[in-house]
């Protein structure tokens, strides 16, 4: 079993792991010839499904080897040892990741070459194989650093000398497991219908920013009703958010309680078209979508009651997922009418 590889995109590594981990601590991740899958179960909450191709992340040096088929290798991987080491590759002008293993413990390692300072002629790099500063055989903790009563050797300060770059070479070690193929083999992604609205969202920052000021209303709300009932010790649920759109690109953002009824409406978004080639039945399963329904029904002014999908989202865990929003500033999502 073998996985060795270039990061050829650190930025956008480090912003995918930033998304996931707001949303667990734990992903599993598949690797095979065709692309790379990262899956996010919790107990509670949304669930993840993201693949990503092979070239958006990693260069021409991909190499994976394994006895499973299209070489498939499956990971457990926590996800903010795995963002912490990405960040402090941010300034470096390469970076690769491996699969190793020491003292019989499997590791992502993640070695980064950067540029520092130097006022001596240029040295042979060093690398550092203890594992990062938060990192320690057992996986997030402790640190390995040398002997308080190290010697060291004394060089004289020279500010006349001339400064050149030297090349540092820093390996970080992230602690994973290596999942047996039988073990995941029952992890499949939902299943759903076909929608009946799928439209381009809104900026996910502004989005995201109207939501948590929803939430945020709920949740005092619901605890001052809380308390005024008299349960002072107990934690209030926050109601839930409406998002609903429809096929003229409106899409509206609701809070409904027995106190207040507010909402945020977007217009003149996309509804894009849907691809022949990825709907069953081609052009005839075009027409007969249940988008194509639903775009019969309602208005652009969004004035129409008619036309509607609504979905009600929890919204602490409709803000996690607007997360994404490090990543990309634009997302197509789709909804289901509501029964």
């Amino acid at each position: 079993m073998r996985f060795r590889a270039g990061i050829q995109n650190i930025s956008v590594f480090t912003k995918l792991t930033a998304s996931l981990s707001s949303l667990g601590n734990v992903a599993w991740v598949r690797l095979n010839d065709n692309d790379i899958r990262f899956t996010i179960i919790p107990e509670t909450g949304s669930q993840v499904w993201a693949v990503v191709q092979i070239d958006t992340i990693f260069d021409d040096s991909f190499n994976l080897q394994s006895a499973a088929e299209l070489n498939t290798i499956n990971l457990e991987v926590p996800l903010q040892p795995l963002h912490r080491a990405l960040k402090s590759a941010q300034n470096a002008f390469a970076a690769s990741i491996r699969l190793t293993k020491k003292d019989n413990i499997p590791l992502l390692s993640l070695t980064i070459t950067t540029s520092i300072l130097s006022s001596t002629p240029a040295a042979s790099g060093n690398t550092y194989e203890d594992g990062p500063p938060y990192s320690d055989r057992n996986g997030y903790g402790g640190s390995a650093f040398a002997d308080d009563n190290e010697n060291f050797r004394e060089e004289s300060l020279d500010l006349g000398a001339p400064r050149t770059d030297r090349d540092t070479i820093v390996t970080q070690d992230i602690p994973i497991r290596v999942l047996a193929p039988a073990s995941v083999q029952g992890l499949h992604e939902p299943l759903t219908r076909e929608p009946d609205v799928h439209i381009m969202f809104p900026s996910l920052i502004q989005l995201k920013n109207i939501s948590d000021r929803f939430t945020k209303l709920a949740l005092s709300t619901s605890k001052a009703n809380a308390t005024s009932s008299g349960f002072r010790g107990g934690l209030a649920s926050a109601p839930k958010l409406e998002l609903s759109a429809n096929m003229h690109g409106c899409l509206r953002l609701a809070l409904k309680t027995d106190a207040m009824n507010i909402n945020s409406t977007w217009t003149g978004l996309t509804n894009p078209e849907l691809d022949p080639n990825t709907v069953d039945g081609g052009q005839e399963g075009i027409a007969g979508h249940p988008s194509t329904r639903m775009k019969q029904l309602g208005d652009a002014e969004g004035l129409s009651d008619e036309g509607w999908a609504t979905v009600r989202v929890e919204g602490r865990d409709w803000g996690r997922v607007l997360g994404v929003g490090r990543l990309g500033g634009r997302v197509i999502a789709c909804e289901l009418k509501k029964s």
